[in-house]
């Protein structure tokens, strides 16, 4: 038995910031922010209200809405993020406990965003082997809290929001999976937790921010995504012209263009909502997966490939049938 994906959901912050706004408070303007990533807005949270907590439990009810399951039919919810609203509880037990989920096993995962894809793939894992048959997947991320808003490099890119979706060992679901991590690459893509401060270590309060070389996770994304790519679709001998839409995460515009150049591959087979999300890290690729759902875009049968990258450094890939 493999994951079939039966439902998805969304939550996006109810305020949209714009470039111009962010001209405002960081040397930048929209014409220099599109040109380098495509980014036009990005929905950040607003008020005390909307927290990583709040927008998965959204996502998670919209996606068990659509799948018609109840949260007391879930056997196991995965939250992948790297903004949790505390380092403990995990966001999965908070989940848990919002939608009633009384049987299912909870826990978080990080994986930067690359984090659905891993937890998608873990929940595949354990369908396979006969332990559970009903999960809850969700990538959240509350970035606007880690992220440097005197840097232009990266306060320009990055936004809030969840999506989610449930899945159910079927006959038919996932075809093929792969993920990877090299650690020796972690430098380029980080963000440090809180400093230590015992009775033997006095190493100061001064809270660190996302931290991002732009040219190497660019480098490193247009060189492993297509191989990773062609590696799945080899993996399952199934030509790259079958797949109906690769969804990519959403870090920047020119990342998803030159990978479908390098795959020779029409962009319309790469559907996009960067332009008004910019990178929501884990919760990007299930995000867009409700955004084509819900906007009719998919047909029962139809192959999607979806492909994610991230710090770690860390990728991944599932090819699956919808």
């Amino acid at each position: 038995m493999r994951a079939r994906i039966i439902g998805t959901g969304s939550c996006l912050p109810d305020k949209s910031v714009t470039n111009d706004f962010l001209s405002t408070i960081v040397e930048t303007n929209d014409s220099w922010i599109q040109s380098r990533t495509g980014i036009k807005s990005r929905h950040l949270v607003s008020s005390e209200t909307e927290t990583t907590l709040s927008m998965a439990v959204t996502a998670a009810k919209a996606a068990l809405k659509d799948s018609g399951l109840l949260p007391e039919e879930i056997d196991l919810i995965l939250v992948a993020t790297v903004s949790s609203d505390y380092i403990t509880p995990s966001t999965a037990c908070m989940v848990q406990k919002e939608l009633g989920a009384a049987k299912a096993v909870a826990f978080d995962m990080n994986a930067a965003c690359s984090g659905f894809l891993f937890a998608l793939h873990t929940a595949d894992a354990y369908f396979q082997a006969g332990i559970y048959q009903t999960a809850l997947i969700i990538g959240v991320e509350t970035l606007s809290k880690i992220i440097d808003w005197a840097d232009r490099s990266t306060c320009v890119l990055f936004g809030d929001g969840a999506g989610a979706a449930v899945a159910k060992a079927s006959e038919e679901g996932i075809i093929a999976s792969l993920q990877g991590s090299d650690g020796t690459g972690g430098g380029i893509l980080m963000c440090r937790n809180r400093n230590n401060n015992n009775p033997y270590i006095t190493a100061g309060t001064t809270p660190d921010y996302l931290y991002m070389d732009g040219q190497e996770v660019f480098k490193f994304a247009v060189k492993k995504v297509p191989a990773c790519i062609q590696s799945l679709l080899a993996q399952a001998d199934i030509s790259a012209s079958e797949v109906k839409y690769y969804l990519l995460h959403q870090a920047n515009y020119r990342i998803i263009s030159s990978i479908a150049r390098k795959l020779k591959l029409p962009l319309e087979k790469f559907p996009s909502n960067v332009e008004h999300c910019g990178n929501t890290s884990a919760a990007s690729i299930p995000i867009l997966l409700d955004e084509v759902h819900k906007e009719g875009r998919l047909s029962q049968g139809d192959l999607l490939l979806l492909s994610g990258f991230g710090a770690g450094l860390t990728w991944g890939a599932s090819l699956l049938r919808w």
